[in-house]
C-alpha cells in the first residue's frame, strides 16, 4: 500500500529528514515514533504532498487517503454534524449522500448528533471530529497524527478499539504517536527516528518479550 525509499527533505541547508525508507503493506497499521523534532510530522507531510521531497522515492497505492491533524481546527460556529456534511459535500455527495456519510461518521465515532458548535467541543471531542472526516468517503489509507492524544482514559480505550477495528476491515494506518502503550495496542510495525534518520525498525513478532517503551529507551540511549 505504502512503499517509502531513502526520502530526504532538506530545509535552508540543513537535513531534516534523511534517507528513510519503509513499507506499509495493505492492511497494516504502522507507527512513526521519535521524539519532538525526529522528523516524523516532515514525513508526513511528504507523503501527503503538503512539503516537497528532496529526494527519494514515494509509492502509493490509493488515491484515497484520509488524514487526521493533530491539532485539528473547524469552524466554531458549525456543528460536528454540519463540519461532516460540508466535508463530504466537498469529495462531491450530494446532499443527502452527505448527510447519510455525516450520521454514519457520528455514530461510528461516538459523537452524538446534537446542537453543539464545535468551538464548545472538548479536546477529545475534537479529536474523535477529526477521525471522523479523516473517514469520509471511505479512504483506503489513513494517516493519523497523534489519535488519542488529549482523550480520557475512556476516549483512549474506545479510540483504540476504533482504530483496531479499522484496521481488522483492511485499513492501512499510518500513525504519529508519543504514546507508546496506546501504538503497542495498533500497530503491527514501525520505526524509531531520531534527527531525521532511522536508527531502529520495530515488529510487534520479532520484537517479542520486549516492551516498545524498553526498546524506545535503549535506542534513545544508545543514539545520545
Amino acid at each position: 500500500m505504502l512503499t517509502i525509499k531513502n526520502l530526504t527533505k532538506v530545509y535552508d541547508k540543513k537535513t531534516v529528514v534523511s534517507g528513510v525508507s519503509f513499507t506499509v503493506g495493505r492492511g497494516e497499521a504502522f507507527a512513526l515514533l521519535g521524539s519532538n523534532g525526529a522528523g516524523k510530522t516532515t514525513t508526513i507531510r511528504m507523503i501527503l504532498g503538503l512539503a516537497k521531497k528532496t529526494a527519494g522515492e514515494m509509492g502509493i497505492g490509493t488515491d484515497a487517503i484520509g488524514y487526521q491533524p493533530e491539532s485539528p481546527g473547524f469552524p466554531p460556529f458549525l456543528t460536528g454534524r454540519e463540519v461532516l456534511e460540508y466535508y463530504a459535500k466537498l469529495q462531491g455527495m450530494n446532499k443527502a449522500a452527505a448527510k447519510e456519510e455525516a450520521k454514519r461518521l457520528l455514530m461510528l465515532t461516538g459523537l452524538d448528533d446534537s446542537k453543539t458548535k464545535t468551538g464548545h467541543y472538548s479536546k477529545g471531542m475534537l479529536q474523535r471530529l477529526a477521525l471522523a472526516q479523516a473517514l469520509i468517503g471511505d479512504p483506503a489509507l489513513l494517516i493519523l497524527d497523534e489519535p488519542t492524544a488529549g482523550l480520557d482514559a475512556v476516549g483512549r480505550v474506545e479510540m483504540i478499539r476504533l482504530l483496531c477495528r479499522l484496521k481488522k476491515e483492511g485499513k492501512t494506518i499510518v500513525i504519529n504517536s508519543h504514546i507508546l502503550s496506546d501504538i503497542e495496542r495498533i500497530c503491527d510495525k514501525g520505526l524509531l527516528l531520531d534527527k531525521g534518520r532511522v536508527y531502529r525498525n520495530w515488529d510487534r513478532y520479532a520484537d517479542e518479550g520486549k516492551s516498545l517503551e524498553q526498546i524506545f529507551m535503549e535506542t534513545m540511549e544508545a543514539v545520545q
